[in-house]
């Protein structure tokens, strides 16, 4: 069977992202001094630069897929398809999260060679830190929208669709990082599945796709 390639693009983000935890190994905590946080980003300019970059690279291939599965999920959904429009939405959540990281990660690794405040190193630590809102609601919203739908219109398996709506309400709870590690074992599983199906694949029987005025 011929894959086809857009969906893959779930396979690279994966790939970025997991390279990214790993150049980019564990950072300051939120506690630490600014002091603390200055050598730790001195010390690791270039694995922090690279990091940021391929963070960035990874939220680039995350939505093209979060497009790919957006469009395979509107097949099968009625108009005006508000549950494909809220993982999709819930997907740009995910990715200007992940680029708010990606971009405070590449300004700490900026600053910290060019004698910086340490009380403004120490607040952008923080905010590295800390600041996972936008990723958890956003992932949330992309995975129980999709879930739902995939439950109730039968594109993909149904356990994927259980598995989605669980780790999506899991993301909003004190173990959301957890939940966000199994949304990233999620997509790849979907981005697989969808790339071993012929175009075309998804809409259930009898089920007629969206006029073209539809959204």
């Amino acid at each position: 069977m011929s894959l086809r390639w857009p969906p893959l693009t779930g396979v690279v983000f994966v790939v970025l992202i997991v390279l990214a935890f790993i150049i980019g190994g564990e950072t300051p905590d939120v506690d630490d001094t600014g002091e603390e946080v200055i050598s730790f980003y001195t010390d690791n300019e270039g694995s922090q630069f690279a990091s940021a970059i391929l963070g960035a690279y990874a939220v680039l291939f995350f939505v093209f897929f979060a497009s790919v599965l957006r469009s395979v999920l509107r097949r099968v959904e009625d108009a005006p398809g508000i549950l494909s429009t809220i993982s999709f939405g819930g997907g740009l959540l995910v990715a200007v999260g992940g680029l708010v990281f990606s971009g405070l990660t590449f300004t700490l690794s900026d600053l910290a060679d060019n004698d910086p405040d340490p009380g403004a190193m120490q607040a952008l630590n923080a905010l590295n830190s800390d600041f996972f809102f936008p990723i958890a609601v956003g992932t949330a919203a992309f995975l129980i929208g999709a879930g739902i739908l995939i439950v109730r219109n039968g594109v993909l398996s149904k356990w994927i669709g259980w598995a989605a709506v669980a780790i999506g309400v899991f993301a909003v709870t004190p173990i959301g990082f957890f939940a966000f590690l199994a949304m990233l074992a999620w997509v790849l599983v979907v981005s697989i599945l969808l790339a071993r199906e012929p175009a075309g694949a998804g809409a259930p029987a009898g089920r007629a796709p969206p006029s073209p005025g539809a959204p």
